[in-house]
């Protein structure tokens, strides 16, 4: 397969989205849903919010197809870039019209908490990405507190294995905060949504 090619699961879910399938619509939202829907309660924490993002994020898929860019990332990147995106606008819409309304705080004080909201979304994303192998060494680390010999033993592999999936998935999850990372999925020709 070419580099540039899509992967081959992309491509057909594309043309059936296409062709009008409802199976596919259906297939994509198993696929997908609890993704878009976690991404979207992450930025807005509001369970109906995340909700309605979620309907109208497979709404666009379904009626927009062909805005799919396979070139541009995997379908699960475009569809969380369009979760986030649609769960930002409702952000930055929701605090705007609460800051014409008179409450507190200010427009500094939303894209404060706009990037915020993102950054925290994008690590979700990032860890719910990761390989197994390195998700499984961070969770170890972080929610058992196991130093890396501990990993390394809970695991099953040596010392050195553990420090290097330990040090994979820190960097990973540290390009959550940095907006300039272009291995972002909100980043991978989609738009930028913060």
């Amino acid at each position: 397969m070419a580099k540039d090619a899509p992967p081959r699961w992309d491509r057909r879910m594309q043309q059936r989205l296409a062709r009008g399938e409802a199976a596919a619509l259906g297939e994509l939202y198993d696929r997908f849903a609890s993704l878009v829907h976690s991404l979207a309660h992450r930025v807005l924490d509001d369970e109906d919010a995340a909700d309605r993002v979620t309907r109208e994020v497979f709404a666009h898929v379904w009626e927009n197809p062909e805005a799919y860019e396979p070139k541009q990332g995997s379908m699960r990147s475009w569809i969380a870039s369009l979760a986030h995106r649609q769960a930002v606008q409702r952000l930055r819409k929701q605090g705007a019209a609460a800051l014409a309304e008179g409450g507190e705080g200010s427009a500094e004080d939303l894209e404060r908490k706009v990037r915020e909201a993102s950054a925290a979304a994008r690590a979700d994303y990032i860890v719910t990405s990761m390989p197994a192998p390195l998700r499984a060494a961070l969770e170890l680390a972080y929610f058992q507190r196991r130093d890396y010999r501990q990993t390394a033993a809970d695991l099953g592999v040596t010392e050195d294995e553990a420090r290097r999936r330990l040090r994979l998935g820190l960097q990973l999850l540290s390009s959550a905060n940095d907006q300039r990372n272009s291995g972002s999925p909100w980043r991978q020709g989609y738009g930028r949504a913060t």
